[in-house]
This record gives structure tokens, C-alpha cells and sequence, in this order.
């Protein structure tokens, strides 16, 4: 994995099912807070981005993700995301889940800018440069 940004996440109650195993769809959730994280760490914000001329915004095309091992609740993870390739308008990322020594989880991500007509539109230069300046890419 290139260098990754690393964001913290406890498991709580909700995030559970009855038996106290986090359900499969929580990690969607944990996944994209990662990317938020990082991008914020970065100094990209979403609402930065739908503040410009022409506004734009993130979504999700496609992501393909392996469930290895459970979390459980009360268990503290780390989500650690890197920006892997920029191209034209899509970024394609690596994600991980771990606790401790040990990988729960693992997601590769391509995601779309976008402006709020759905269509697609080249990362600006500046989202670019964040990124490489704050090392989340490729070593």
C-alpha cells in the first residue's frame, strides 16, 4: 500500500448486530470516512468543493471490497487510505481496516468529480496538488 492516511475509528453499539460482530455494511461506512479524513488531512473539503464557480463533488463508481476478519464492538480500528492514481476524473484509492497488527478489511475504490449535474469533470489542479503535497500517494 502506497503511504496512507490513517484515521481512528471506535466500534459502538450500533454498529454491531446482535451478537456484537460488526455488520458488513458498517465497514462502507468506516471506508468512507477514511476518505473524507484524508482528503480534509489534505486540505481538500467537500464544502470547499461545492463552494467553487462551478461546484463539484465526489461519488463513489465502483469499489470492490474483502471482508477478512470481524470487528467487534469496543474494538478501535485504523482505516488507512491511499490516493493510488489521478486520472482525468477519477481517483482510485486503496483502503484498509485494521486493528492492531491484524487486516479486517481491504477496499479498492474508484471514485468520480463530479459537478451536481452528475457529469463528469477533471480533478482541478489544485485537488491534485494537495494530495501529492501531502504524500497520501504513491511512494
Amino acid at each position: 500500500m502506497a503511504q496512507a492516511f490513517v484515521h481512528p475509528v471506535r466500534i459502538y453499539y450500533e454498529d454491531t448486530d446482535f451478537s456484537g460482530v460488526v455488520y458488513h455494511a458498517a465497514y462502507l461506512k468506516f471506508f468512507e470516512r477514511g476518505r473524507t479524513e484524508a482528503l480534509r488531512a489534505a486540505g481538500v473539503r467537500h464544502s470547499d468543493l461545492l463552494n467553487r464557480a462551478e461546484p463539484l463533488a465526489f461519488a463513489v463508481r465502483k469499489m470492490t471490497t474483502e471482508w477478512i476478519v470481524p470487528a467487534r464492538i469496543d474494538d478501535l480500528l485504523e482505516v488507512r487510505t491511499s490516493f493510488e492514481e489521478v486520472r482525468g476524473a477519477r481517483m482510485f484509492l486503496k483502503q484498509e481496516i485494521w486493528r492492531g497488527e491484524t487486516l479486517l478489511a481491504r477496499a479498492e475504490v474508484e471514485a468520480a468529480c463530479m459537478n451536481l449535474d452528475g457529469k463528469p469533470r477533471r480533478l482541478p489542479g489544485d485537488v491534485i496538488q494537495a494530495l501529492a503535497a501531502a504524500g497520501l500517494g504513491k511512494d
